[in-house]
């Protein structure tokens, strides 16, 4: 008789281009898979629907973030009383060869092993065999659930206890109705992994009616929307807010838009800020027609909405054609923008880069028009992949058209198909060189200045999470985190285990590459902010002050710059009235005098000579004794630019 089940709940991650773990110090965007999992879980066992006298612990382990203890794992089943079942959930296509080798791991080791999520649900959605992977899988023992488990789980988890669980589940055209079923759980010491602790998920609803041929989503949550209850949404943000102090949310919803439910749980939402003040606030996915939906927007931006992601795709409308998307039309995309922009609702777009009718100079001419003409706030690019479960892949495998068999290249950053018009590398390089094109220091700057006031530091901090992830580790933003993590054992099957010193050698030169690239960011994030940054109306009243004694004397001194700070406290309380010491600083120092132009540019200037005069060996022509003076004055931006970023967080 079993009496202590051990449920581990893994979301998988993927390899990198030399088979290590993809794993970061500090992830972006959790895991809402694991949150819907943990949810339905809690409810399984409250019901005691494993027993009752059945112990059941969960784990839960986010392999973006977390260190899979593989060994402790199949160890834990040693006593007859014990069950130890692992759910490799979320499953996508990506993640799909991690995924299996664990799966291989833990069935050697006795354990019970499931598998779900896009990649085998979709792939077995739409192919009329199963695939010779996903075979070898169940040949080994493992479990696959197709589709939506919500109706199952507890189902599910009584078949696994009691040693019944069959080879494959398919709940695929079994859709469950969401209306009130358990909402997606926030965990705390999960969230603190995250750059942003306040941030949860939240899937509000599922489905999409249209018709894209690139999507998955269609084939695996249909086309039919369902949607959750909004007073159990309400209720889920108000618990989550007075327990675990989260705020902001990601609504995970493929499209938001066309949930039938959108204005109730909208209007829960105003009620949560408006009545109760629950300061909420959410980004979520809508197509391109959202604007014109009535009230839409406007309670959108009252409910809490500050970013919104469209699916935009293209910009020339033959590909638009191509990949099903009848509902975009180019001509409308400026409106688009603007109505959000105009609400103060921050908008980011989906770009597909490899359609058949595009060639690199499209691509280049493309990502121009998308700046100076759509100007959205925000563009993620994606190399167009043929993911199973989609029609593009359907498709691609009945004209017996080459795709790479490895899915773990699957990732929107490598090629997998071959391209008619991009060939040897142009594909990639278009791709990259859009993202260093939309994320230039010149547009972003622009960005910032055009965009809400409101939203500024939510648009920076994105910035900085894209240029750290593209430039410093060349990856996807989506699928990267802050600061990369490595095991020297924790490789993929099939690459060498390096010796220790050799491991050491090249982990000290990738870390201090790292580093490198991860300070050049943050410096050129530094003179962004120094150059677009909002001043209080404190600082205002200063400047103000300061330009009406000006006009007076046509000088400054210390004593009328205090007079300027002692004027403007007497309608900001809380404003500080810097010493003399303090205004001689501000000589080199542009954040203590408010209106002087922000910049760096004399420390970068500064430090590029050292470098250079360094690196040609003209070490007497090094400026010593303004080393330690400038070394001063960069820690002190860096300072108060760690401060206000710390507090927008």
């Amino acid at each position: 008789m079993v009496r202590n089940v051990q449920l581990y709940l893994i979301k998988p991650t993927q390899y990198d281009d030399d088979g290590y773990v993809v794993r970061h110090w500090r992830g972006v965007l959790p895991s809402n898979t694991l949150a819907c999992l943990a949810g339905l879980t809690e409810e399984v066992v409250a019901q005691k629907r494993l027993g009752e006298d059945v112990r059941v612990q969960v784990h839960l382990f986010d392999e973006t973030v977390d260190k899979v203890p593989v060994k402790r794992i199949c160890r834990s089943q040693r006593s007859a009383r014990t069950k130890t079942i692992v759910c490799l959930a979320g499953v996508q296509t990506n993640q799909f060869p991690r995924a299996a080798d664990l799966a291989r791991v833990f069935r050697r080791a006795g354990l019970t092993v499931l598998i779900g999520g896009f990649h085998v649900s979709g792939y077995l959605a739409l192919l009329p065999a199963i695939p010779p992977d996903i075979q070898q899988l169940l040949d080994a023992g493992v479990t696959i659930v197709k589709g939506e488990v919500e109706e199952s789980w507890g189902d599910l988890l009584a078949d696994a206890v009691h040693g019944r669980l069959k080879p494959l589940y398919d709940f695929l055209n079994d859709k469950p109705d969401l209306y009130t079923k358990p909402i997606p759980v926030v965990r705390k010491q999960y969230l603190r992994k995250f750059v942003a602790p306040n941030f949860g998920t939240l899937d509000c609803g599922r489905g999409c009616p249209f018709e894209c041929t690139f999507c998955t989503i269609i084939n695996v949550q249909g086309r039919k929307m369902r949607f959750r209850s909004a007073e159990h949404i309400a209720e889920a943000i108000r618990h989550n807010h007075r327990v675990h102090h989260v705020t902001f949310y990601f609504f995970t919803d493929d499209n938001f838009a066309r949930n039938k439910n959108w204005e109730a749980i909208f209007d829960a939402l105003i009620r949560l800020r408006e009545e109760e003040h629950i300061p909420v606030e959410f980004m979520m996915q809508v197509d391109v027609l959202s604007w014109k939906i009535k009230n839409f927007v406007g309670k959108a931006r009252r409910a809490g909405c500050i970013n919104v992601f469209i699916g935009m795709e293209s910009v020339n409308p033959a590909n638009l054609a191509a990949a099903g998307k009848n509902q975009n039309h180019v001509h409308e995309y400026a409106q688009l923008i603007e109505a959000y922009r105009t609400s103060d609702i921050s908008t980011h777009v989906g770009y597909i880069i490899g359609f058949p009718h595009d060639t690199a100079e499209s691509v280049r001419r493309d990502v121009e028009f998308l700046k100076h003409t759509v100007r959205p706030d925000h563009a993620s690019f994606f190399m167009l992949m043929p993911l199973p479960g989609s029609m593009d892949h359907l498709h691609t495998a009945r004209r017996g058209e080459w795709m790479h068999p490895d899915f773990n290249l699957y990732d929107s950053h490598h090629e997998v198909t071959a391209h008619p018009h991009m060939k040897d590398g142009a594909w990639r390089a278009s791709y990259f060189e859009a993202w260093n094109t939309f994320y230039s220091f010149e547009n972003m700057k622009e960005l910032l200045q055009r965009g809400p006031r409101a939203n500024y530091w939510n648009n920076f901090l994105r910035f900085l999470w894209y240029r750290n992830s593209i430039l410093t580790e060349g990856r996807h933003p989506m699928m990267c985190g802050f600061f990369r993590l490595k095991g020297r054992k924790n490789r993929r099957p099939g690459f060498p285990i390096l010796s220790r010193w050799a491991y050491f050698k090249t982990r000290a030169k990738e870390i201090h590459a790292d580093l490198r690239g991860m300070l050049r960011i943050l410096t050129e994030m530094e003179e962004l902010w120094l150059q677009t940054r909002h001043p209080s109306e404190a600082e205002q009243r200063v400047v103000e002050e300061l330009t009406r004694i000006r006009a007076a004397y046509g000088r400054l001194k210390p004593a009328d710059l205090q007079a300027a700070y002692r004027r403007a406290k007497a309608h900001f309380p809380s404003l500080r009235v810097p010493s003399k010491l303090h205004l001689f600083w501000a000589k080199w120092s542009p954040l203590l005098v408010p209106g002087k132009v922000y910049t760096r540019r004399d420390l970068a200037a500064f430090w590029s000579t050292v470098r250079e005069r360094w690196s040609e060996r003209r070490w007497v022509r090094i400026p010593v004794l303004q080393l330690p003076f400038n070394l001063l004055r960069d820690a002190q931006l860096l300072v108060i630019f760690f401060f206000h970023m710390s507090r927008a967080r």
